[in-house]
């Protein structure tokens, strides 16, 4: 497959994060060992200077190399997710269907319902109003007063009895 080879070029990046990671850690533990067995401190900037700096420093590293390898994944796994989403295509039975659905209207009820407090008006088949207990005929005072506007989902007329 096209991105196996991606996944494997990322792989590299992360290990070489862990590896940053675990040598950093291991200097940091160095450097706190031998800070911890001198007394004075002109004798333990040598510690920090060699290993607790140059640790710190491979732990932040590992951690920049291991946020970049982990987007080059997840990039990866996008691009193959694309591809077989490309590579399955649409059936032409499917796309039909698809198509009649998406011209066919939402909801064709004559009566207008509208939630309390709300600010749309709906007709009584529309998906955000059908079922619903809460759903009232439409106030008239309302409707004249411009307090609800009509549903942009079912497209209810624009007079209302």
């Amino acid at each position: 497959m096209r991105t196996a080879s991606r996944l494997r070029t990322a792989h590299p990046a992360l290990w070489a994060g862990w590896a940053a990671l675990a040598a950093g850690a291991v200097l940091c533990v160095i450097g706190w060992y031998g800070v911890s067995g001198e007394r004075f401190a002109e004798r333990q900037v040598p510690y920090l200077a060699s290993c607790t700096i140059p640790g710190a420093a491979l732990i932040v590293a590992g951690a920049v190399l291991l946020a970049h390898g982990r987007g080059q994944v997840a990039a990866a796994r996008v691009e193959e997710l694309y591809g077989l989403l490309v590579d399955a295509g649409p059936a032409g039975a499917e796309e039909n269907a698809m198509t009649a659905t998406a011209t066919a209207p939402v909801a064709v009820s004559g009566e207008m319902r509208m939630v309390p407090g709300g600010t749309l008006w709906h007709r009584a088949d529309c998906p955000l109003v059908a079922g619903k207990a809460e759903a009232v005929p439409v106030d008239a005072k309302l409707l004249r007063g411009g307090d609800l506007s009509a549903c942009p989902i079912c497209d209810p007329p624009g007079d209302t009895g």
